[in-house]
């Protein structure tokens, strides 16, 4: 199956991020707050959204940072996405 957003929505993929504490320790994204990097797996078509024309600026691919806690996680497959307005997305990761 396939997630396919409509309007300004954007299907994310949280990206594990690894951290090493100052003593060494490696944290994975289990043992610490949810990572707030994601990688963008699909687009919606933009469009009229609430009586103003969205025209969506990120694309598949791309990794970005989102509010902590916005969206609707979803689960397909056995595979958690999160699904958001393009407006919760605040920067693209270069």
């Amino acid at each position: 199956m396939k997630l396919k957003p409509l309007a300004d929505h954007v299907v994310l993929k949280m990206v594990e991020v690894e951290e090493t504490t100052k003593s060494g320790l490696i944290l994975t994204g289990s043992a610490k707050e949810k990572p707030e990097v994601a990688e963008v797996i699909e687009v919606g078509p933009g469009g009229m959204v609430d009586g103003k024309e969205v025209v969506m600026t990120v694309k598949p691919g791309q990794k970005v940072i989102t509010s902590r806690f916005s969206g609707k996680q979803v689960t397909l497959d056995g595979e958690e996405y999160t699904i958001v307005r393009q407006n919760d997305i605040m920067a693209i990761v270069e």
